[in-house]
């Protein structure tokens, strides 16, 4: 548990002033005191974007450096929000931070370089490309699942291209939020990263601000409060959202790995992870070792587990258990079995991972994101009919495909929509910053990490420069005879 210490040095860090940002959900910002900090930024964008990339690269080192110093704060933290075992900090909020900005440092000074495209033929004279300018002040809307790597990740992306910032962390992770102000301000000057902590109230009065890009990470039915405020203004949106990500095994996977693999994923914050798997289609020939599959590895995860180092996080609050616990006792009620798990304790907001089985299409459990440590599973013996019935379900964030068979594998690929995916792993998409992150449609919109986040929050601004006189000038007024057949001649062969 978090040390008295710990809990003093919160409530001295709850007196932080207005515009070091740092506000309580019980002392909501005005308008006034929002349009004051937007107009702070608004008046630096211009300062910041001529930053160099050797400017912006000391940026990121000094966040590195602050960030590391807050470890363990930031465990702790976690462990009073979230009850977050210590190992995964470390492994899903600490290690993701620092891979991205050692991702940003190794790549800054190329993404920031003039991007040299070819130029046709008939601009012969005359040279293109493409520089990245930053989109001037953007807004982070961070959750509560992954407060740190969710706020901070975007936060690395958005320095990188030159921007100002304003940070809106969830106000659900209290005791993580003071432990991130304190590194914003240990590092940024508030003229050019501030944090706003605040409620729902809060919020709104934050998206009636004129922001250039607005970065939010959330549930698809915010999502879609956010991109109606940024239309208000024509800002840009990465929305970062969920679904219900499915996992398929076929009857040629290797079954100790799936269980391992998935259970994994699931496990990972008690399922309360936008890519965890949130149901499994199995095939109908592999169900009961499959299923044996699973028991055996929960086991091992759990009474085999070391008991200084807890697998399982808590749910985030009362609120969020009644709505698993409920999901799960309806879904009984239909005529879900429960093979494994299912215990709950309402007093500190656990309830067991839990593997179902002749869970019901309609049951709420099938048709919403369940966000938490229940886990259906499914059969299909054809693959195709599976197929068909993915494509009339919205676009997950996540498709996952257990399998030997590249038959398989290729027609699944091909088959569904999805905004990323894994093949025999789960989750692991997330944790190479070489490869975009984010949804399609109902799941997000926009990509997110390394260079994609980069893009996000810049301008590919093209450029086009004319050096010598070129055989366009042959085509302007007076138009004529011999220009139309030029002309002609150009439609024709280039």
């Amino acid at each position: 548990m978090a040390t008295l210490a710990f809990y003093f040095y919160i409530a001295i860090n709850l007196t932080f002033t207005k515009m070091n940002s740092l506000h309580t959900t019980q002392n909501e910002m005005t308008q006034a005191d929002l349009d004051s900090c937007f107009s702070k930024l608004k008046a630096n964008q211009f300062k910041i974007a001529e930053t160099t990339a050797r400017e912006r690269k000391e940026k990121l080192k000094r966040l590195n450096s602050v960030f590391l110093q807050h470890r363990n704060d930031l465990k702790e933290a976690l462990e009073a929000d979230l009850g977050k075992p210590p190992f995964e900090v470390d492994l899903v909020e600490i290690f993701t931070v620092t891979s991205e900005i050692k991702h940003a440092l190794r790549n800054l000074k190329k993404w920031t370089s003039r991007h040299r495209v070819s130029t046709p033929i008939a601009f012969l004279g005359s040279r293109s490309y493409i520089q990245y300018e930053p989109k001037g002040v953007v807004l982070i809307m961070s959750p509560w699942n992954f407060p740190v790597t969710l706020t901070i990740a975007p936060l690395v992306a958005a320095i990188a291209a030159g921007n100002t910032v304003v940070i809106k962390p969830s106000e659900k992770t209290p005791h993580t939020t003071v432990v991130l102000g304190e590194i914003i301000k240990q590092t940024f000057s508030d003229d050019e990263v501030i944090m706003i902590v605040g409620g729902i109230p809060t919020a709104q009065r934050l998206l009636t601000l004129p922001f250039n890009h607005i970065y939010f990470t959330g549930s698809s039915q915010t999502g879609k409060i956010v991109m109606e405020a940024a239309a208000k203004h024509l800002a840009s949106v990465t929305l970062e959202l969920g679904g219900k990500s499915p996992a398929i095994v076929d009857e040629t996977a290797d079954l100790k790995l799936a269980a391992k693999r998935i259970l994994w994923s699931k496990c990972t914050n008690s399922g309360q992870i936008c890519i965890a798997p949130d149901h499994i289609f199995v095939h109908e020939q592999i169900l009961k070792p499959f299923l044996e599959a699973l028991r055996n590895q929960l086991s091992k995860f759990y009474e085999e587990n070391d008991p200084e180092q807890p697998v399982q996080s808590r749910l985030i609050d009362s609120s969020h258990f009644n709505k698993i616990a409920n999901l799960l006792s309806e879904g009984k009620e239909g005529g879900a079995h429960v093979e494994m798990g299912g215990s709950l304790r309402p007093e500190d907001n656990f309830i067991e991972t839990t593997i179902l089985t002749n869970v019901p299409d309609d049951s709420r459990m099938m048709q919403e994101e369940i966000f938490g440590p229940l886990l259906p599973v499914q059969t299909y013996n054809d693959i195709d009919v599976l197929i068909t019935k993915l494509q009339q379900k919205e676009k997950p964030l996540a498709l996952y495909i257990y399998s030997r068979n590249r038959k398989n594998i290729q027609k699944l690929l091909r088959g569904t929509r999805a905004g990323g995916s894994c093949i025999n792993h789960s989750g692991t998409q997330y944790y190479n910053n070489n490869l975009p992150f984010g949804g399609s449609n109902f799941s997000g919109i926009g990509k997110g990490h390394g260079w994609f986040g980069f893009q996000a929050f810049s301008n590919a601004r093209g450029i086009y420069e004319q050096i010598l006189p070129g055989p366009l000038e042959l085509l302007a007024p007076p138009y004529n005879n011999i220009k139309q057949k030029i002309l002609d001649l150009a439609i024709k062969f280039l």
